[in-house]
């Protein structure tokens, strides 16, 4: 029984007719078509079940296969065929005692180049018998495997299943599920692989059910090194079962474009690099742009009858010729888990390489450390020779406080970066690229350079794979967002806790705190404490003119602009005034206006206000305003927003003046900043060149007699490291560092509305 079905839109009075080159569907005569029923809670979807004759041996024929097409029947008598072209066909099943076959035939008018139909119900085929010699082999992987959009599953793996029966004796038992994934396959694989006791496992999964296709652009890097690490993960679990491992290789998509098609290719050259056989399907079915071949495919993610047949076909059987004896010879070699042997002297100190696992460990039972030094010729050609080491980071799994707990591998296999044992010590090392398992952490971010591992509630894991220092802030959107996955929190570094910017700060929002990852290294951040046990401290310039902004940059304690960092404001009544009215007037078109001598925006109302970084080249200011003012609306909206946002949501404010004022104008700022900060705790750090004695016993002010010229600085660079690094040690003193630093986000309103 064959129950066609397609969907079709139509009007009142029409209906849907199948006609084709059977007696039961006409004889191609429409006046005989066969009428397609339809529902109210169906519709569009027609279908009729219709009983065709087969082939009276009893054996389905590839080359015997019903044809037809369906017609669209109006109420005036009129016929509407759907194409003048090829027609649709069906392979001719004659075996009646299967059950009812699907024949999904998409919509009315499109016809693909091969049919698509499955069981009503699951058909019970008896199993194959396993030869004497045979091996059993199970194939786990997603829809693709199983067979999906072949006719009745009988894709690439079913084609495979009858030719090794056939020829070997081997018996194939198909583990595959819809859907699946590296993390799924990993779960599943003890449960559903281990009690079969396999020869040989056929990994089949793809790189779209991993999110490649349809993940924004800045996950991608992630999706392919989790599918990567994945498969090295099953490859592993294999071997431990004592079975061949074999990998299906990757295949299109029709939602890929030209940057899906490099990551693709790029995990196929990996896979082929692994020591691993793969089953080599990209020339078979890619079109060479990570697409499917025309005429191959069923929809953008699936291969129809023709693709699945093209993907066996390119399978090399020659992999599978080994009988059971073979086999079993073969599973009694001897495997190197204990490690092999690379270097020893006579103080005991030596070097094992694991060759299966890629990792490396270091032994030094004396009472010296040992410093592994890129020029350390001897035992460079003794790891390059014997430890088959994978390039890239390597990841102490021991490693203890005060160590380097990563080293890096050039591509010849050496390593290229110093690293000390200890006494007594005994680390290993392993690739990075394992940390990437789905079974060993979830990634958070990888953009191919930078990677943020989740392995656990309490421990976040930075993999840094260049030469240069990575700067983690929370003005990069995509790392901030991703943070949000870890429960809000303190981490630090428990290996380095004293080096700076090594602390991550996690909120609701993400990454509040600047973190920075050496060149080529690992650093694992382990939870401390609750937010509220951190007093975060805000550092918050109030002018006179640019150079705490420029202290900040050069310490990298800066973020987002606020009001007065990039403004002139001599006189600190102004200041104070400012931000008593919450910036209000303070970018007034009405109150500006343009010194074309000065170049310069003055302020009418506080006229110790003005701008020099307002107009730009392109701007004619002596004509046209309009846009500078619209500039100027939009930036100092955000930087006032920002202002405010901290003094709400830090826990302590430090402000910053430079440039010489009057005890008064100070009084009258302390009282408005104190009416702001309602009573949360604030100082008013001054720096400015006279003596400190004109603000000695003012509460919550301290005065530095010093000058921090910024036209000299901008001159001078040894005079402004001079200055950032005095800066610096005032900070100091006063408690503030990377470490307890408050981070305003770059957009308040939209990250934390208020």
């Amino acid at each position: 029984m064959y129950r066609f079905q397609v969907n079709a839109h139509t009007q009142t009075g029409e209906s849907i007719g199948i006609v084709g080159s059977t007696p039961e569907l006409g004889l191609w005569d429409v006046k005989k078509c066969l009428h397609l029923s339809t529902s109210a809670e169906r519709y569009p979807l027609w279908w009729a079940d219709i009983e065709i004759e087969g082939n009276p041996s009893g054996e389905p024929s590839s080359s015997e296969k019903i044809e037809y097409k369906y017609v669209l029947l109006r109420s005036d008598g009129s016929v509407e065929w759907e194409s003048s072209g090829a027609n649709r066909w069906v392979p001719v099943e004659s075996d009646r005692q299967q059950p009812t076959i699907i024949v999904d035939d998409a919509r009315f008018g499109h016809l693909p180049p091969c049919p698509f139909g499955y069981f009503e119900e699951a058909a019970a085929n008896p199993p194959l018998t396993q030869g004497v010699q045979g091996l059993k082999i199970a194939v786990i992987g997603s829809s693709v495997a199983l067979g999906c959009n072949g006719w009745l599953l009988r894709g690439w793996a079913w084609h495979l299943e009858q030719v090794l029966h056939k020829k070997y004796g081997h018996i194939l038992v198909n583990l595959s599920e819809v859907g699946a994934n590296v993390s799924t396959t990993i779960n599943r694989f003890p449960v559903v692989v281990a009690p079969e006791k396999p020869d040989v496992v056929i990994i089949a999964l793809s790189l779209g059910n991993e999110g490649l296709a349809h993940c924004p652009p800045h996950q991608r890097r992630a999706a392919q090194r989790r599918f990567e690490s994945g498969l090295l993960q099953l490859i592993k679990m294999t071997r431990e079962l004592g079975a061949l491992p074999i990998l299906g290789g990757v295949y299109p998509n029709g939602d890929y474009n030209s940057e899906h098609n490099w990551l693709l290719r790029e995990t196929h050259n990996r896979m082929l690099k692994w020591g691993v056989p793969v089953l080599d399907w990209l020339d078979a079915v890619d079109d060479g742009a990570g697409r499917w071949k025309a005429g191959t495919f069923f929809d953008s993610a699936h291969p129809n009858m023709e693709g699945h047949r093209l993907m066996y076909q390119a399978i090399d059987l020659r992999l599978f010729q080994m009988t059971s004896d073979e086999w079993a010879k073969e599973r009694q070699l001897p495997r190197r888990k204990e490690g092999r042997p690379i270097y020893r002297d006579k103080q005991g100190f030596q070097i094992v390489a694991g060759t299966e696992e890629k990792s490396l460990r270091a032994i030094n039972p004396s009472p010296y450390t040992y410093t592994v030094d890129p020029d350390w010729k001897s035992l460079q050609a003794a790891i390059q020779s014997k430890a088959g080491l994978m390039p890239g980071i390597y990841i102490a799994k021991n490693a203890q406080s005060g160590t380097l707990p990563f080293f890096s591998v050039r591509d010849d296999g050496t390593i290229e970066t110093k690293m000390d044992i200890p006494p007594d010590a005994d680390l290993e090392y392993t690739p990075a690229f394992n940390f990437f398992s789905p079974k060993v952490s979830q990634i958070l971010f990888y953009d191919g350079h930078l990677g943020l591992l989740k392995e656990n509630e309490e421990f976040i894991r930075a993999i840094n794979e260049t030469d240069h220092e990575y700067n983690i802030h929370p003005m990069w959107k995509e790392v901030r967002s991703a943070l949000k996955e870890m429960p809000p929190g303190v981490y630090d570094d428990p290996l380095h806790p004293e080096v700076p910017f090594r602390t991550m700060i996690i909120g609701k929002n993400g990454l509040e705190s600047r973190v920075k990852v050496p060149p080529k290294s690992s650093v694992l951040f382990q939870y401390k404490c609750e937010l509220s046990e951190l007093s975060r401290v805000a550092i918050v310039p109030l002018g006179d003119r640019c150079a705490a902004r420029m202290l900040l940059y050069k310490m990298e304690y800066d973020g987002p602009a606020f009001p007065f960092d990039l403004t002139r404001t001599t006189n600190l009544g102004d200041v104070a005034d400012i931000i008593e009215s919450n910036f209000s007037d303070m970018w007034n078109p009405a109150l500006l206006h343009y010194s074309d001598e000065a170049g310069r925006i003055y302020h009418a109302k506080w006229t110790g206000l003005s701008f020099a970084h307002e107009v730009e080249e392109t701007d004619e200011p002596r004509t046209n305003m309009f846009p500078v003012y619209e500039r100027m609306r939009l930036r100092y909206t955000a930087r006032a927003q920002r202002f405010l946002h901290t003094l709400q949501n830090a826990d302590e404010l430090l402000f910053i003046r430079t440039g010489i004022t009057n005890r008064g104008s100070v009084i009258d700022l302390v009282s408005k900043l104190a009416s702001k900060c309602q009573g949360k705790p604030f100082r008013v750090l001054l720096i400015s060149p006279q003596s400190s004695q004109e603000f000695s016993g003012l509460p919550n002010v301290l005065h530095y007699n010093l000058e921090f010229n910024p036209d000299r600085m901008y001159e001078d660079l040894g005079y402004w490291m001079h200055c950032t690094e005095v800066m610096r040690g005032i900070l100091e003193s006063l408690g503030v560092s990377s470490k307890n630093l408050f981070w305003c986000p770059p957009n308040p309103p939209k990250d934390n509305p208020k």
